[in-house]
């Protein structure tokens, strides 16, 4: 079980964006703020009322393309 908090400078600027991952390695975008917040009472709250959410049929297709493009030496671009 693996809980984080991210705070990464926003695209050079005076912001913060704000992740939070849960224990199922799921993501959680808190916002974007210019100084950070109360993270951790946030991140308790998440933490707290956690669910493992059900992965969607189209959500697993896509996971299985990307691995094929892997498999076959191609890596997923975003474009």
């Amino acid at each position: 079980m693996s809980r984080r908090i991210i705070i990464d400078k926003y695209e050079g600027n005076t912001h913060y964006n704000v992740k939070v991952i849960d224990s199922f390695g799921q993501e959680h975008h808190l916002g974007y703020y210019s100084l950070p917040p109360g993270i951790e009472r946030k991140a308790e709250e998440i933490w707290s009322n956690e669910v493992k959410r059900e992965i969607t049929p189209m959500e697993r297709a896509i996971k299985e393309c990307i691995d094929i493009d892997i498999s076959n030496g191609r890596e997923p671009s975003l474009d």
